[in-house]
């Protein structure tokens, strides 16, 4: 299963070759016994075995290979497809239609001007056309057959025909007539090269049942089975009319011609109401009315080269899908978002589009698989090779074996060398690449790092500081986001726009608020309240440390010891000066005052207390209970 269209409407092959050119088959059979038991190809699977068109066993013939039409039964349960295998001497199928809800009954459009009736043992009886027929297409209501044909009646009226079978009498009916134009009058026979043809049909089933016939004279016929006559007639187009289909609802109907046109018409109204070129200049093969699971109307076009899925309401381009082969016919799992092909070559070609829908329930595990592979990183096509150019080869001493080993492909101006041997070159020729490699990402990490906090800055036009000081504290917290906060707010934009917002960090007022903090212009007492280093250390960490300069010398002040009940000042160089914290005392409702005390020691040395005589006796190490201290005595 690969992802075949990455875009915005991915598009998965399910099945199908990638290639124009496979393997040959006896190669493709052993490698497929040989990967049986790889452990690489224990998860793949396959979606319909043995649905291709095998070659036969004789070595003579050409393997010439194709399938031609591809459907899926009514009841959703069963796909056939019919094609060539080789040349034969009996005919080539061209289309057919199931007759039934499943595959027991069908019906083969021959092109040697036969149809053939099948069921499960095979063909139960043949009948001859007067002339080739171009489509099929069935009326359940009246079970009648419906044949276009090539060429005209045998009147010579210049009227083509629409040959009816009734498979309930078994007989022929008298067809209708469809005007395709003159034949080659230069040919003297009837069916000359250019002759007139009546080219595909369409049958509302599902709805009022009109039956519309697309002519080589760029004309549409409907023709109403109740009446047995032409209703109307859709001409103007460009190019012979090569596709038909009608939408569910029966008003819709889609037509394609031989130069890669598409118009969408309403049956009430005889001008398109979409016109879309399929750009490949190619006749288009099939047209389909698709509907989403959200109920969105799409259109499918497929030519010979490219697969294209159109918005029938507003006409873009919803998706596409071009297959490396060309395709012959292409059908739509009903209720699904499975789409199959019929295409040139051994393979059939399977796509799934998840926006479509879901995949069928007989195989319903491709959802899981899908959801799995939209959560993987898609890799490059060569995952095991490596591209180097000539100077690299030969940097890595691999230039000798450029034409010996197929280890080295040459694709445009380099070589694609395997992966396990570009990995022994490189060590080989640098021992130390496993440190570099790890150098590498060191600075790749450090690199990560510094753009972050580069990513931190931020210029304003006032308080510049404080802007500095917030995103440090974001940067401490391993979380810088300029848009966060204060610096995000609108409410606080003139914080940092107005000038007469901006903080002034000479007032007296930011320095009562912000001790510890060294303004430029300011000395001496900037240490509001003569706190010392320790006051200075116990600061908010957010808050950015002064650093004092040598020569600078700091006043302390301190008081004396209360005495008496008044103070005693002296003088303060002869005061002991002792760092010791002292407790903080509020004074007056003046902003910013402070009171601080020291109580130093006293000069006055206390005298030393006699200590107390020593018992006598068992007394002087007896230990009493006794609370009363006058039996010591």
């Amino acid at each position: 299963m690969k992802l075949t269209n990455p875009g915005a409407v991915p598009v998965y092959t399910v099945a199908g070759p990638s290639t124009a050119r496979p393997l040959p088959d006896w190669l493709a059979r052993r490698r497929k016994r040989s990967s049986k038991y790889d452990a690489e190809n224990l998860n793949n699977f396959e979606l319909l075995q043995e649905f291709e068109f095998e070659e036969g066993k004789s070595p003579t013939l050409l393997q010439t290979r194709a399938s031609n039409c591809v459907r899926v039964s009514e009841d959703g349960n069963w796909i056939m497809s019919t094609g060539t295998y080789k040349p034969q001497f009996h005919s080539e199928n061209t289309t057919f239609q199931f007759l039934s809800s499943d595959y027991t009954k069908s019906l083969h459009l021959q092109n040697d001007r036969s149809l053939e009736f099948h069921t499960p043992m095979g063909c139960h009886y043949e009948v001859r056309l007067p002339r080739f027929g171009r489509d099929l297409a069935y009326l359940r209501q009246s079970t009648e057959v419906l044949i276009p044909a090539v060429g005209l009646s045998a009147d010579g009226s210049g009227y083509g025909e629409v040959f009816r079978l009734d498979l309930e009498s078994g007989q022929f009916l008298r067809p209708w007539q469809i005007e395709v134009g003159e034949d080659d009058a230069n040919s003297g026979l009837q069916g000359g090269i250019n002759v007139g043809a009546v080219n595909v049909a369409a049958v509302a089933e599902k709805t009022h049942g009109l039956c519309a016939f697309g002519t080589s004279i760029s004309t549409v016929e409907f023709y109403d089975p109740r009446s047995k006559g032409r209703v109307a007639v859709l001409g103007g187009h460009d190019g012979e009319v090569t596709a038909l289909d009608y939408s569910d609802d029966g008003l819709s109907l889609a037509l394609g011609t031989s130069t890669g046109q598409i118009r969408v018409f309403d049956l009430r109204n005889p001008r398109p109401l979409l016109k879309r070129d399929q750009g490949m200049g190619l006749p288009i093969k099939n047209l389909i009315h698709l509907k989403t699971p959200t109920e969105e109307r799409k259109l499918l076009s497929a030519d010979k080269r490219i697969i294209k899925i159109w918005d029938e309401q507003t006409g873009d381009l919803w998706t596409s899908v071009e297959p490396l082969v060309d395709l012959n016919h292409v059908t739509h799992v009903p209720d699904s978002g499975m789409i199959l092909t019929a295409n040139e070559g051994k393979h059939m070609h399977c796509f799934f589009i998840p926006n479509l829908g879901l995949a069928p329930k007989w195989c319903h595990f491709l959802d899981n698989l899908v959801h799995e592979m939209e959560n993987e990183t898609q890799t490059e096509t060569y995952d095991n090779y490596k591209f180097l150019t000539k100077p690299e080869l030969k940097s890595l001493s691999l230039d000798h074996l450029v034409g010996k080993t197929n280890l080295l492909r040459p694709y445009m101006h380099g070589y694609f060398v395997a992966a396990k041997l570009y990995d022994q070159a490189r060590l080989i020729a640098n021992p130390y690449i496993w440190e570099e490699e790890r150098a590498k990402r060191i600075r790749e990490k450090v690199e990560k790092e510094r753009s972050s906090r580069i990513r931190g800055v931020k210029k304003v036009k006032v308080n510049q500081k404080l802007v500095d000081k917030m995103l440090q504290r974001q940067e401490k917290r391993a979380k810088v986001d300029i848009e966060a906060g204060m610096l995000g707010d609108a409410r606080f934009g003139k914080l940092f726009e107005d000038e007469e917002f901006k903080v002034d960090e000479t007032s007296y007022e930011f320095r009562a608020l912000n001790p510890s903090t060294q303004v430029e212009g300011v000395h001496g007492d900037a240490r509001i309240g003569g706190r010392d280093q320790a006051d200075s250390e116990s600061e908010s960490e957010d808050e950015i440390r002064p650093t004092k300069p040598k020569d600078e010398v700091v006043m302390q002040v301190s008081s004396s010891k209360v005495q008496g009940g008044k103070i005693r000042d002296t003088a303060i160089g002869s005061r002991a000066q002792k760092q010791t914290r002292t407790a903080k005392v509020k004074t007056g409702d003046v902003v910013g005052e402070q009171q601080v005390t020291f109580v130093p020691e006293s000069r006055r040395k206390s005298k030393p207390q006699p200590a107390p005589p020593a018992a006598s006796g068992r007394r002087q190490d007896r230990r009493s209970a006794s609370t009363n201290t006058f039996r010591r005595l």
